[in-house]
């Protein structure tokens, strides 16, 4: 019999005062990418949250504006695990971009919004606090570009109050870590970051390490066509290329947390066991030559 690899293979990281495995689960592609799906929808949602669970994730990423009709990553959330959470479940968030009620996108608000978005999330997780919240600035996947102060220092404030237990912040560059850190503490930076995907921010990786900062991947294993090295990997070890390409993301740094989503229960499993491979120092290399 096969022995089931967990997210425990991956090691932990100290993020802030709670220690979490480095493998972990981003829920925005939990929901359903349109409304209109049924009950079963929702109920393979909730079975993918207690999967990941059961194999060991304690980190879980989200945010109030992962919704998609009447599906909502939060409420899913609270659903599939609270009453009570897992003791050791660390739930982030991020803040700063929100659904317009009126056009139904996403749109990035100002400082004025940003208690409201706190209060929406601890509302939504059923929780008295937030484990870790993140202040993401910009469009889209475009880098937020200006100063963040005002922005960021509501959120201070708003841990000074307990409502907060950590920050961090996402899509941003080593200048913004810099101002943030003269506000209030950072325990992670964010970014939109793979094998294929802003290889500029190698050496912010390497940056946040050396400042015990951990770094979050989003997007990690998203792929326009695969790479002829990443399939000969998969191929030589009998793997996906997927979990190629998370077990690189794991092999940049200890303080790197992958947080890979799916609303597939086979690939959550299938993205967990990427925790437990281990690449070669010639492999590692030969992927760290993609560009």
């Amino acid at each position: 019999m096969t022995e089931t690899i967990t997210a425990t293979a991956a090691g932990t990281w100290q993020l802030g005062d709670r220690t979490v495995n480095r493998l972990g689960y981003g829920a925005m592609r939990l929901m359903p990418m349109k409304p209109g799906n049924g009950p079963a929808e929702r109920e393979r949602a909730i079975a993918v949250l207690r999967r990941a669970v059961e194999l060991g994730v304690n980190h879980i990423d989200t945010a109030a504006f992962y919704a998609v009709g009447p599906y909502a990553s939060n409420e899913l959330i609270n659903s599939a695990l609270g009453n009570p959470y897992p003791e050791d479940l660390v739930i982030t968030t991020k803040v700063g971009p929100g659904l317009d009620p009126v056009s139904g996108k996403i749109t990035e608000y100002g400082p004025e919004y940003l208690r409201s978005q706190v209060e929406q999330n601890l509302r939504e997780l059923g929780r008295d606090h937030l484990d870790v919240v993140n202040l993401r600035i910009g469009d889209g996947l475009d880098r937020g570009a200006g100063s963040l102060a005002d922005r960021f220092g509501v959120l201070a404030e708003l841990r000074e109050q307990g409502m907060i237990r950590h920050l961090g912040i996402s899509n941003v560059g080593p200048d913004h870590l810099r101002e943030a850190q003269a506000i209030a503490p950072v325990v992670c930076v964010q970014n939109q970051y793979g094998l294929t995907a802003r290889r500029e921010d190698d050496d912010f990786v390497k940056l946040c390490a050396a400042e015990d900062i951990a770094f979050v991947p989003f997007f990690a294993i998203a792929s326009g066509g695969e790479h002829p090295a990443v399939t000969e990997i998969a191929a030589a070890h009998g793997v996906s290329a997927a979990q190629v390409r998370l077990a690189w993301t794991l092999h940049q740094g200890p303080n790197v947390l992958a947080i890979p989503g799916t609303g597939n229960p086979d690939h959550v499993e299938e993205n967990i066991a990427a925790a437990g491979l281990r690449l070669s120092e010639e492999e590692v290399a030969r992927l760290d030559s993609i560009r």
